[in-house]
């Protein structure tokens, strides 16, 4: 059975899109269900890595933040 899916071109795809997978969350893992999840997840992975990118933490900062979360 094919999964159809649709391109996540655009802001309104992407809500759509995290709906949808929070619809399909904790579907079996070889249903058309789960399939559709893994092919979304990829989807809006590929987007959100061009969309809404997050740059990596500075060194220094990132090192102060876990030791403040230690309490050192």
């Amino acid at each position: 059975m094919a999964v159809e899916v649709n391109p996540i071109r655009t802001e309104a795809d992407h809500a759509a899109a995290l709906t949808e997978i929070e619809r399909l969350w904790g579907a079996p893992a070889d249903s058309p269900e789960g399939d559709r999840f893994d092919v979304l997840a990829i989807l809006v992975d590929a987007y959100e890595d061009v969309h809404h990118p997050i740059d990596p933490p500075d060194p220094v900062a990132a090192i102060e933040f876990r030791m403040d979360q230690q309490g050192l």
